[in-house]
């Protein structure tokens, strides 16, 4: 798969991934951090906050990665 192609699509992924995690962390956040105690929602913010830079870590990667010859 040529190099322009594999960026193309990786960017996709990460255009359609990045928005349905945001909307998923909120949507958990919602349903369990009301009336929780200050550090615990800031523990589950900072962890929701980064967490997606792992697959995000991993598409990219793949999207730099040199074609096998």
């Amino acid at each position: 798969m040529s190099p322009r192609l594999k960026k193309f699509i990786g960017t996709l992924i990460l255009f359609a991934f990045l928005p349905f995690y945001t909307l998923t962390a909120m949507v958990f956040a919602v349903a369990l951090l009301p009336g929780q105690n200050f550090w615990l929602q800031a523990l589950y913010y900072a962890v929701a906050g980064l967490l997606w830079v792992l697959p995000a870590g991993v598409v990219v990667t793949w999207m730099y990665r040199a074609p096998k010859r």
